[in-house]
């Protein structure tokens, strides 16, 4: 039986699998053009180990701006950066990893470091990231692909 502390500290992991080449997932979550599309803005955002990056969310009412570095590029199969907010304790990451899977593609993002952020902020918690991601790889991403085939 797992404690609530170890549920706590649990990474997010999302997986979904997309009638798409692994090419244009890959240029989906990783063009900027085509990322502010579908997912943000991201300012100063470059497929390079390094690269730092910015972009803002409003969410009940509130402006998040989000503050990144990439971590890793293994080009078109996965890249990760660090995830943090402006203002706010914390610091988690986000990787994106692609397997070709079936004729299309099996996209598996994984966020962790969640606890790190304030969990008495309902922007914080958990379920507020499940949704976010959800709502992004369920209808965002999807439908772009559809629209980008």
């Amino acid at each position: 039986m797992k404690t609530e502390s170890l549920i706590k500290t649990e990474p997010l992991i999302v997986e979904r699998t997309y009638p798409a080449t692994p090419q244009k997932v890959w240029d989906a979550i990783t063009d900027p053009d085509k990322m502010r599309v579908w997912y943000f803005d991201t300012k100063g955002f470059k497929v390079e180990k390094g690269t730092e990056f910015s972009f803002d969310c409003f969410c009940d009412e509130t402006l998040f701006r989000h503050l990144c570095v990439v971590t890793e590029v293994v080009p078109q199969r996965k890249i990760a950066y660090t995830w943090r907010y402006d203002g706010f304790p914390g610091s988690s990451e986000v990787t994106w990893e692609l397997f070709p899977e079936n004729g299309g593609t099996r996209l598996k993002l994984t966020h962790t470091g969640l606890e790190s952020f304030p969990q008495d902020h309902p922007s914080f918690v958990r379920s507020s990231f499940m949704g976010g991601w959800g709502d992004f790889l369920d209808r965002a991403l999807p439908e772009f692909l559809l629209q980008a085939a």
